[in-house]
């Protein structure tokens, strides 16, 4: 089946983020496979499902569908125009639930004062969770995680730490929630390249918050 989707793969290459899932399942009363397929995408997710005696027809009707949706879906993001193009390809601006500090959040950076950071920025806090939690389901592997090994928090700190390590190379074109939203697929990534390793660092920024709280509280 990983043969058979090197076709799909090459058309999907350009794409900022590509994920597939594939389901089969076998009927009990018609004794043929059902086979259920997601393409996910950046700003769009392709499905398909086909039945048939063998496993593998099914799979292989299936990625002709999705071979003719791409097409289609491609097709429609040539004809918008280049702002449309990249709000549905790529980005989506995460709004803050209040007006953010700038200054504050400038400081913070300045003095390496990660929980300062954390505070200055709260208001984007659970615009980044919701993203970030329609974003995990384009990762199976890392979507089966959660509840378990990881939680949606765990992303939206690593969203975070990255803001706060790279926040001075952030594109001067874009906006803060801008930056932050493209900050999402990667901190996916990186937790599922290294989770230990990330984790503990995840660990580590939230006990120095905690840390620092319990000292302004005394």
């Amino acid at each position: 089946m990983r043969a058979a989707t090197e076709s799909l793969a090459k058309q999907v290459e350009h794409f900022p983020t590509v994920g597939l899932h594939v389901l089969i399942e076998r009927n009990a009363r018609s004794n043929d496979f059902t086979v259920k397929t997601d393409l996910f995408l950046s700003g769009e997710t392709l499905v398909c499902s086909e039945s048939d005696p063998l496993p593998y027809t099914a799979f292989e009707r299936c990625l002709d569908r999705l071979t003719a949706e791409l097409t289609k879906y491609k097709a429609r993001l040539g004809r918008m125009p280049q702002r449309h193009k990249t709000e549905k390809a790529t980005h989506q601006t995460v709004l803050p639930t209040n007006l953010p500090d700038q200054a504050a959040i400038d400081a913070a950076v300045r003095e390496g004062d990660y929980a300062a950071f954390r505070t200055a920025t709260f208001a984007f806090e659970e615009p980044v969770r919701k993203r970030a939690g329609r974003w995990v389901e384009r990762y199976p592997e890392m979507n089966g995680q959660i509840g378990t090994r990881l939680e949606i928090a765990d992303i939206v700190e690593e969203v975070f730490l990255d803001a706060f390590e790279s926040y001075d190379h952030r594109p001067p074109t874009e906006s803060f929630g801008e930056w932050l939203d493209g900050l999402i697929d990667p901190a996916v990534k990186e937790l599922l390249r290294k989770p230990d390793a990330e984790l503990e660092n995840i660990r580590l920024a939230r006990a120095a918050r905690a840390a620092e709280q319990g000292a302004e509280a005394v």
